[in-house]
């Protein structure tokens, strides 16, 4: 007997066995895709091709997989849309585009908050409250930097004009629309059409308002009618994908206070550029590319008449955002 015997191993608990795990997985190749249109509470509301929309849960398959408002997902289960079913989603497909932010500079956590917008429309009013040119310029950086296109909507036109704010953004050539109550909204939804657009803005800016003129019927909530002022205030909660009647996707957001691009490279804003992307790579090393960087190519570039001054300084004002 061996001198290590121990008499009472053979009393002791008899180990758990596992059943062995195999490396098959289950193919959902076939199963339905769908958009995430809305989440609230662990439910997901998504919408299969056919426009049919089907409460779902996320399969434990996923693990930690987060999944927002526009990815596009594979379903497995129930998937007929009749009141009291579930189904789960299993499957995340890659995002093409992927809007983040965080809560300020400071934090360094991301807030993702939509996947696979193609285009981004800052929301903000001339009026009440009057327009955040910080806010917007940081909205652009994360537009820019997520590889998604910028448009700039100015609402409540009917309180101030909109030449100022025109001629700061222009020279960043995308399109600028302008509304005020009651109007026709045909250049809006021609910019709309057949895109997956995320609405962007501070509190009671009406964006809220705008997406229930888009889409009558939607009945995003906007606040009680102040008696100072008797504009409404935004109330949405949570992010939500509706579907416009001459095709594609408007996502209204909550109104946000503050907008953090801690999460952005300036080098990668600086890439988000094409036309200064070749101009800067002649910068001396180091160069940040502000008005006080000795020798940026930037500056040679105006003087050569290669680049204008207006566009410049749109792009300098930006990149003040990083400071």
């Amino acid at each position: 007997m061996s001198r290590w015997h121990d008499d009472h191993t053979a009393f002791e608990r008899p180990r758990k066995r596992s059943r062995p795990r195999t490396k098959d997985r289950p193919d959902y190749s076939d199963a339905p895709d769908a958009m995430v249109a809305s989440i609230d509470r662990g439910r997901y509301r998504c919408v299969l091709q056919d426009s049919t929309a089907v409460t779902a849960t996320k399969a434990r398959i996923l693990g930690r997989k987060g999944v927002i408002v526009g990815d596009q997902v594979k379903l497995d289960g129930d998937v007929s849309g009749a009141a009291g079913t579930l189904a789960r989603i299993v499957e995340v497909a890659e995002r093409r585009t992927w809007l983040r932010r965080s809560a300020d500079d400071a934090d360094t956590f991301e807030r993702p908050i939509v996947a696979n917008a193609d285009q981004l429309m800052i929301v903000t009013a001339l009026a009440d409250p009057g327009p955040r040119m910080g806010m917007i310029d940081r909205i652009l950086v994360a537009a820019y930097d997520a590889h998604i296109s910028p448009l700039l909507c100015l609402t409540k036109a009917d309180l101030a004009s909109p030449d100022d704010l025109r001629t700061v953004y222009e020279p960043l050539d995308f399109p600028i629309a302008v509304v005020r109550p009651g109007c026709d909204l045909a250049e809006v939804q021609k910019l709309l059409r057949h895109h997956t657009t995320v609405l962007i803005g501070h509190s009671g800016v009406g964006k809220s308002t705008l997406v229930n003129a888009l889409v009558p019927g939607t009945g995003r909530t906007t606040g009680a009618v102040s008696e100072i002022t008797g504009k409404g205030r935004h109330t949405s909660t949570s992010a939500a994908a509706i579907a416009l009647p001459e095709g594609g996707w408007i996502i209204d957001t909550p109104g946000v206070r503050s907008f953090g691009i801690s999460h952005v490279r300036p080098e990668s804003f600086v890439g988000a550029f094409p036309d200064l992307e070749g101009l800067v790579a002649d910068c001396p090393r180091g160069c940040h590319h502000d008005s006080s960087a000795p020798e940026c190519a930037l500056d040679e570039a105006v003087r050569a008449g290669v680049l204008s001054a207006e566009r410049l300084f749109s792009f300098r004002r930006m990149e003040r955002a990083f400071a």
